[in-house]
């Protein structure tokens, strides 16, 4: 018999889960939470404390008191024993360190109070990690500037500085000195003067450490460029001096790598004179690794030398040419005249011995350019030493060319205006007139050709080395520029004869040489006139100078107006007939050829020894492809004028044995393009582009990622010429490099504005239509881009047939296609032709629509489901088709309709509805990624 037994509820016993019982912890508050586990014996518990703090502080955020207790824990926390612990906690102070920052009204000065002594104080632990973490966050908080000014005057600065101290720990001192240089570009230059640069100089002689010298000389650079030119002139060259003749060889590497740095924050002159001789020394160091260092600054140093004048890079903006200026203005400049009042006297001709032996520069008016500027653009103010420059007159420019013989320097003419001001009413007015506030050198612009630095580069200032016995000669412009060049050259020539003595004299007559035999358009009748100029030279002797008289009836056209003699003044520059092809230079003026006087020879000889075969055996195995590196820094700091310098050693490296080498220059040609201009592109540059486009793969990926900066600087017609090598881009060594493909792709689209309709789909259509069909589908959906920026292009040509053929053979061959990729690549052809409004939609509706719709039968639910997309997402979100209503929107509607029935689920979804999360183009690439 069973007994059934009833309990009351009273009797009932429950019996809890585990998920019902209340954790402990949540019991408490956050603070009492942090008090809990920070009392902990156990490290890793300590640890996990430092890793809350943040969010300790962001729930007690609302409550100051809580804020603020919740900081001072972290006070005790930092007085942890355990080095991870220590660690752990200032990797959390720079987020702490900015919600503080964030919530500033409640907590203020909690950073400066609480934290910032923490982290100061780290800066010596004894454990590296900690010194390490310490160093890291406190140069994320200066750059994230969560620091007071103040508080890095009075409590970061003095302690770095208590750090380097002499009697301070070798690796203490070391790392402090190295936080001293990497805060200087961000707490400024006042408080880097004041505080930092006066140790960092005794730092730089420290004789007992060669790690703290070599910390300095690393960021040497860094903290010139912070307390500028004086500074750094006065304080820290001295120093630097010192370092670059330092025992130890690390040190002096230091410094060649950073020498760059400190020669920008120097004027030139201390970069000519002086640094100069220091590189050289670097250079020629006993050191292979200094040696090798030295070589790969070499070229970053030489750009420190540019400037517009010596460059090229000029712009005049808004000016006219001489042949839109009014002819009573040129008769007006042509007729200026120089007060007669003003003489010079032979007595009055400076006796001083050291004229003679002074060394005579051939310089690019740097420190004029700013009085060249306020000039008038056909004018040019160039000062010269009155006793070593005749020059003749415009009036005798014709008698001294039918009869040259007769030159003799008293004849000499010259007019010269007083740098005090004493120029006549009439002319003041007149350079009013003709200034114009747009008349200004800039940076380089790419299609700027020079000519007027070109011809001052023939005309440039002969300046003796006593500048207050010089005075100004202003000269207006010509329209006779190849003859006033050469007699301008002559001239400087002979005056510099009785100076040949003097080794810089005779270097800078070997330069007036070379150019005066680059100017002439006739090598023969050149040759014939330095004969006439050398007999005429060798009757008048020393002794004919002091004879020599001013005559102030007529003004000299030194520098002509060169915007109205492009070709010549190119010619001048570089001629192949007389430079290249010309097989009677003895090899002394081809070392000539070299000479130039932008910066330094000593430095550009360095740099053109790079290519030496010698030297990738006794300095670098790379010394090459650095040289490659730098070289269109050296162009452009030498200009288009110099670049016969550059030519033999930019085609040695366009044609060294490393690969590597000869793709460093084809990642730059454009840009040596843009710095030569399109005369010298197309005689030096084009036949090494045309050697790259036959090279290794990773060579042409140089010249195909900037094809189009390439062509765009030639003349049509040589651009034109390499329509036929395009095709050639699509054959690889290694068919997998699609990464090819695909930027020959982006190129061709940047590529149609440069070419015709014609030439257009004559010669790009094949290749675009190629790329449609191509293997990969990141290739393809480029592809896509580029034939609807075709169909674009050929649509808006005049006549419009080459657009409608385009379609044509769009539809028959894609549209059509036997194989369902084909098809799937007309839709999104068709996608992309909306998306971009590449054709007018009622254009749009006659020749793609029809073939399109008939997609929606297509056997392949991928071709369907893309037809759904671009239907629903794309060809109805056009006004046309939401505001006609036309045959062509009930078609389109009919279609959709039938999507809507289609067996396939995601054909129906894309018919149905509009995504608004889903992107046509994320769908469209994964549709496209799974097409084969």
């Amino acid at each position: 018999m069973c007994v059934l037994k009833v309990f009351s509820e009273s009797d009932v016993i429950i019996i809890p889960s585990a998920l019902d019982f209340v954790s402990q912890d949540e019991m408490l508050t956050p603070l009492g939470r942090l008090d809990k586990y920070a009392a902990s014996e156990n490290v890793f518990n300590r640890q996990m404390v430092a890793r809350s703090l943040l969010d300790t502080l962001r729930e007690v955020c609302d409550d100051e008191r809580d804020c603020i207790a919740v900081l001072e824990r972290i006070s005790r926390l930092a007085d942890d024993s355990e080095p991870t612990v220590r660690a752990e906690l200032m990797e959390q102070v720079p987020h702490i360190a900015l919600f503080c920052q964030e919530n500033r009204p409640s907590i203020p000065y909690a950073f400066s109070k609480y934290l910032l002594p923490i982290v100061v104080r780290y800066l010596a632990d004894q454990n590296n990690q900690v010194r390490k973490t310490s160093q890291a966050a406190l140069l994320a908080l200066l750059e994230q500037e969560l620091i007071e000014r103040f508080d890095v005057e009075t409590k970061v600065c003095p302690v770095l500085i208590e750090l380097t101290a002499p009697d301070s720990n070798d690796d203490v001192k070391t790392e402090a000195v190295a936080i001293m240089c990497k805060m200087a570009p961000m707490v400024g230059k006042d408080i880097t003067e004041r505080l930092i640069l006066p140790r960092f100089c005794e730092m730089c002689c420290d004789c007992r450490m060669f790690h703290v010298r070599k910390v300095c000389a690393a960021n040497f650079g860094d903290i010139c460029s912070v307390v500028g030119q004086q500074a750094t002139e006065e304080m820290l060259l001295p120093r630097f001096f010192q370092l670059c003749s330092d025992n130890v060889w690390g040190v002096r590497k230091a410094c060649a790598e950073c020498f760059m740095a400190v020669s920008c924050a120097t004027c030139q002159e201390i970069r000519r004179t002086k640094l100069s001789a220091l590189f050289i020394n670097l250079i020629s160091d006993p050191s292979r690794w200094v040696r090798q260092a030295a070589f790969q600054s070499l070229g970053p140093f030489i750009s420190t030398f540019a400037n517009p004048s010596s460059s090229g890079q000029y712009f005049k903006e808004e000016s006219k040419s001489s042949e839109d200026t009014p002819v009573e203005d040129k008769n007006r400049i042509r007729d200026q005249e120089v007060p007669e009042d003003v003489q010079i006297r032979p007595e009055d001709v400076t006796s001083d011995p050291s004229i003679s032996n002074s060394s005579v520069k051939l310089e690019n008016m740097v420190e004029d350019h700013a009085e060249t500027s306020r000039k008038s653009p056909g004018e040019i103010s160039v000062p010269v030493d009155s006793s070593l420059l005749c020059t003749l007159s415009s009036e005798s420019h014709q008698e001294a060319a039918s009869n040259e013989n007769d030159k003799k320097p008293a004849n000499c003419k010259s007019a010269l205006r007083p740098e005090g001001g004493a120029s006549s009413p009439d002319s003041a007015l007149l350079d009013q007139e003709l200034y114009n506030s747009f008349h200004f050198w800039r940076t380089p612009l790419p299609e700027i050709d020079l000519d007027i630095e070109l011809e001052q580069g023939s005309g440039d200032t002969l300046s003796p080395e006593t500048p207050e016995e010089t005075s100004e000669v202003t000269v207006p412009g010509s329209s006779n520029i190849t003859m006033a060049t050469r007699k301008e050259l002559e001239e400087m020539i002979e005056n510099l004869e009785p100076h040949i003595d003097d080794p810089d004299v005779k270097a800078q007559v070997d330069v007036l040489s070379a150019a005066l035999r680059a100017s002439s358009l006739d090598a023969h009748e050149e040759a014939s006139d330095a004969e006439k100029r050398s007999d005429v030279q060798d009757e008048l002797g020393v002794n004919g100078l002091p004879n020599c008289k001013i005559n102030h009836d007529a003004s000299v056209p030194l520098i002509s107006d060169a915007v109205e003699n492009m070709d010549s003044a190119l010619r001048y520059i570089h001629n192949d007939s007389d430079l290249s092809t010309n097989s009677s230079f003895s090899p002394d003026e081809e070392r000539r050829s070299k000479v130039q006087d932008v910066v330094p020879q000593a430095l550009l000889d360095q740099y053109l020894s790079m290519t030496d075969p010698s030297r990738a055996q006794t300095v670098d195995t790379e010394i090459a492809k650095h040289c490659a590196y730098s070289l269109p820094g050296v162009a452009l700091t030498l200009g288009r004028q110099n670049w016969h310098c550059l030519r033999e050693t930019y085609e040695t490296l366009a044609s060294d044995m490393q690969w590597k080498v000869r793709r460093t220059l084809a990642f730059s040609i454009h840009e040596l393009a843009v710095i030569l201009g399109d005369q010298l592109t197309a005689a030096d540059l084009v036949p090494i582009f045309n050697g790259f486009l036959k090279d290794l793969d990773e060579v042409r990926i140089g010249v195909l990622k900037h094809l189009h900066d390439f062509l765009k600087l030639l003349h049509i017609d040589k651009r034109r010429e390499y329509l036929y090598q395009l095709q050639e881009f699509l054959v690889t060594d290694n068919s997998r490099n699609w990464r090819f493909r695909a930027e020959l792709a982006e190129q061709l689209i940047l590529l149609l504005e440069l070419y015709s309709p014609r030439d257009v789909y004559d010669y790009l259509r094949p290749i675009a239509l190629n790329l449609c069909a191509d293997k990969v589908s990141s290739v393809r959906w480029i592809s896509y881009k580029l034939v609807s920026e075709m169909v674009k292009k050929l649509h808006t040509a005049t006549p419009p047939t080459f657009g409608v053929d385009l379609i044509n053979e769009l539809v028959e061959n894609f549209g059509r296609c036997p194989k369902w990729s084909g098809r799937q690549a007309f839709v999104f052809v068709c996608q992309t032709v909306i998306e971009d409004d590449c054709l007018p939609m009622d254009q749009f509706a006659v020749h793609l629509m029809p073939q399109l719709l008939t997609l929606a039968n297509d056997r392949v639910p991928n071709v369907r489901v893309l037809l759904a997309k671009t239907l629903r997402q794309t060809l109805l979100e056009k006004e046309y088709f939401l505001t006609s209503a036309s045959c062509h929107q009930e078609a389109v509607e009919q279609t959709i309709m039938a999507l809507q029935m289609d067996r396939d689920s995601d054909v129906k979804y894309f018919a149905s509805i509009h995504p608004a999360s889903t992107k046509i183009s994320d769908d469209a690439m994964s549709t496209a990624s799974s097409t084969y």
